[in-house]
């Protein structure tokens, strides 16, 4: 049993944000209809190379266990059929521009009123309120803006972006978080919410102690590369044969490191005796520990590190972390068969119910794979009724 078993969910999101945070809904179970355009699907199946066999990687790695069903939104047989599975279902998520669906009768206060019990999930760049709220919104823009990009990258350097779609995934993640809060409101109460999700919002509340030292110094914090703003040493290392992370998170850990690299003089030097002191002074000190740091390769400081207790690691490839029997272990790579794509691999489940584990039950499905299928056993149209909307373009 799935902890969100017999939820159902209109999914009439697109690309990222949306459709990662549904994939989580229906890794604990949640019935999701993704609805897709016929003919051409999610605008992420045309995104790569690389393709699988004609199916995209990218599409495949945020859609699996997610039943698709084709429906012509220009048409007023397809909006019709929206409708219909609206009341049918427990959830809506949409991520069009704010706006958009007002003209179909599918805005967040038309659907409450077909549907009172239903929770209405926006994500959108900017939020449903507030003067960009029209704006449309994109990862890379929602980055810049979100003050993320100007905290990325070296001192000296460009502003860089994270090397994954952060915007869209955070907000995705917050998506599914308000709809779970929203499903245990409705377990009191009896009503349905909307949910107002904002990428930029979302990058926001990413800043937490950035935001802090803002509001306490009154400037905006700069660029550091790898270090850390408050904490030292707290960064990235080059060592004979690569780099290493290395956290040493208080003056305890200092002690130890210094007892470990055998420069206990480091201990009682008055400019690194406590933390706020070793921030204050690192330009000196970093100096002084890389050229420690680069007389041994990566493996040997890790194993020194680890057997001393001082938070310390490699910085992986993406190959390296998904081929690791850390990884492995915890069934974060998980292999299915594709109806068209064959062998395919996909991250696993990141949270891990002691009683109600999520499951990986079925993979990333074809555009229009399980449109019959909805139509018939959710809505209970006839064969009949059904090619006649293939017939009209509808479906």
């Amino acid at each position: 049993m799935g902890a969100l078993d017999g939820i159902k969910v209109l999914d009439l999101s697109r690309v990222l944000a949306g459709p990662y945070g549904t994939q989580i809904l229906a890794d604990h179970g949640a019935e999701v209809w993704k609805v897709e355009i016929p003919g051409k699907g999610d605008d992420t199946r045309a995104f790569g190379p690389p393709f699988q066999n004609g199916e995209s990687a990218y599409f495949m790695s945020v859609n699996r266990n997610k039943r698709s069903i084709t429906i012509n939104m220009k048409s007023n047989d397809g909006i019709e059929i929206i409708k219909n599975l609206l009341l049918k279902a427990d959830v809506l998520i949409e991520n069009f521009r704010p706006g958009t669906l007002d003209k179909f009768g599918l805005d967040a206060d038309s659907a409450l009123k077909m549907n009172p019990r239903l929770i209405y999930c926006s994500v959108s760049g900017f939020g449903q309120t507030g003067p960009w709220s029209r704006k449309p919104g994109y990862d890379l823009a929602i980055q810049g803006m979100g003050g993320i990009m100007s905290l990325t990258g070296e001192p000296d350097g460009p502003p860089t972006k994270v090397g994954t779609s952060i915007a869209d995934i955070i907000s995705g993640i917050y998506a599914a978080q308000g709809i779970l809060l929203a499903l245990v409101a409705r377990n009191k109460t009896g009503r349905g919410q909307k949910i107002d999700i904002s990428m930029l919002d979302g990058q926001i509340s990413l800043l937490t102690y950035q935001a802090g030292i803002y509001f306490a110094e009154g400037k905006s914090p700069m660029r550091k590369g790898n270090q850390h703003p408050t904490i030292c040493p707290y960064e990235t290392f080059k060592t004979k044969d690569g780099y290493l992370n290395l956290a040493v998170g208080n003056d305890k850990l200092w002690l130890s490191f210094c007892e470990l690299i055998n420069r206990p003089d480091l201990k009682s030097d008055e400019r690194f005796t406590t933390n706020p002191k070793r921030v204050a002074c690192r330009n000196i000190l970093f100096p002084i520990l890389s050229e420690i740091f680069s007389t041994r390769s990566t493996a040997e400081w890790i194993s020194l590190l680890e057997k001393a207790g001082i938070p310390a690691g490699p910085i992986f490839t993406v190959e390296e972390v998904l081929e690791h029997e850390q990884t492995k272990a915890r069934e974060m790579v998980v292999a299915m068969e594709h109806p068209k794509a064959g062998r395919i691999r996909l991250t696993g489940i990141p949270i891990k119910l002691s009683d109600t584990p999520g499951k990986i039950k079925t993979p990333p499905p074809v555009a229009g794979q399980h449109t019959e299928e909805i139509l018939r056993n959710v809505l209970g149209y006839s064969k009949e009724k059904i090619e006649e909307l293939r017939k009209s373009g509808a479906i």
